[in-house]
């Protein structure tokens, strides 16, 4: 597939996509492919990156991206040029082209140095884990307020990026008020004018947090039940559960984006709670997409009770239910709100523990099913009641 010029590519960056539509191909042809690296470094367990390249792949498919091959390398550390060597990304960029791979992810994040020497060697397009999740949340976000965070994340991103990447364009011409005529490189002016963009995003989210405080302070006589957790837990499911509020669900890592507030019963005496859903967490989640998205999340360091929801089917559920307890030990959420919720208990045989790492009990429940869902809101009550957790 023939590449486009760098400089139209650029454009595209800044204010369409960050990543994947970068060097998009003809609509009429077929999705894109990648080619997935994974990195174990020292004292690193290899099933725990195996795992993890696993991850990837579902996290490129969620963005509609067909997986075509994936290596995994053994590294004492990384290698500063190249991340993995410079022998080891020839031998990628061989098994891409024989695949017939046009993008080629690696799981840990690059530096823009990194990126620069592997698409010089690849001779494709070549993103980190961080720019594939970035890329999901374009094409997720819907409301003005995510499509703010997301923006605002994507150009921090970004910016670092056009070091050195773009320093190959010629001069723009010279002008009035240019000294000796030769105009400045096209490189300071993109980043000047990213400068500007993310201040606007910021004055813009500024806005929006302080929207956000007014109607928590309208809210402030209300019970408020937050729900967490790893991303495609099943939070929304369990929201329209407890709320019927027929939001939208599907099976993808991160399928909803857009906080949601409801209203829904926890009795049969009339007493009602404000659920809120907010967006799921992720290893290695973009350290600029925590941050824009921090006023959404304040939703749940406000709530009067915290639902960590855990998909208790998922193989890899210990680790899931540890990064989300880290993002909320982050946000400071104390222990004796949050509530463990194991969800989808329908598709789990054998024992069910009445306890948890780290927690002295937890919920079991199937939001597919409507399973348990009175020990949960029992569970809620005796939280809002102040009985011992």
């Amino acid at each position: 597939m023939l590449r486009q010029p760098r400089s139209v590519r650029l454009v595209q960056w800044r204010w369409e996509s960050l990543t994947l539509h970068q060097t998009s191909p003809d609509p009429r042809t077929s999705q894109r492919t990648a080619f997935l690296v994974g990195v174990t470094l020292s004292g690193q367990p290899g099933w725990v990156v195996e795992e993890h390249l696993e991850e990837l792949a579902e996290l490129a498919r969620s963005c509609d991206v067909e997986v075509v091959g994936e290596t995994l390398q053994r590294r004492r550390t990384p290698d500063a040029r190249t991340f993995i060597g410079r022998g080891k990304a020839k031998e990628i960029a061989t098994a891409a082209d024989h695949l017939g791979a046009d993008l080629v992810i690696f799981d840990d994040d690059l530096s823009p140095g990194q990126i620069k020497n592997l698409e010089e060697i690849c001779d494709k397009q070549v993103i980190d884990r961080s720019a594939l999740i970035l890329e999901i949340f374009v094409q997720r976000a819907r409301t003005r307020e995510a499509r703010t965070q997301v923006e605002l994340a994507q150009n921090e991103y970004l910016l670092p990026r056009l070091t050195r990447r773009w320093t190959h364009l010629s001069r723009q011409a010279g002008g009035i008020g240019v000294r000796g005529g030769e105009g400045e490189k096209q490189i300071e002016a993109d980043r000047r004018m990213l400068r500007k963009r993310i201040q606007h995003l910021k004055r813009d989210l500024a806005k929006i947090e302080r929207s956000r405080k007014v109607q928590r302070r309208g809210r402030r006589h209300a019970t408020v039940i937050a729900l967490a957790g790893y991303t495609n837990a099943g939070k929304s499911t369990l929201f329209n559960r407890m709320t019927r509020a027929g939001a939208q669900v599907e099976d993808k890592l991160f399928a909803t984006l857009d906080s949601k507030l409801r209203r829904g019963s926890l009795d049969h005496n009339g007493r009602t709670a404000v659920f809120s859903d907010t967006v799921g967490f992720i290893r290695k989640l973009p350290h600029h997409l925590v941050a824009s998205f921090r006023s959404t999340l304040e939703e749940i360091t406000h709530a009067d009770v915290v639902l960590h929801v855990v998909d208790r089917a998922n193989d890899r559920w210990e680790e899931q239910m540890e990064v989300a307890d880290e993002v909320l030990e982050e946000l400071g959420v104390e222990r004796d709100r949050v509530v463990i919720v194991f969800n989808k208990a329908d598709r789990v045989d054998g024992e069910r523990p009445a306890a948890a790492p780290g927690a002295d009990s937890v919920v079991w429940v199937s939001a597919l099913t409507g399973a348990g869902l009175d020990d949960l809101r029992a569970e809620i009550l005796g939280r809002l009641n102040g009985a011992a957790p």
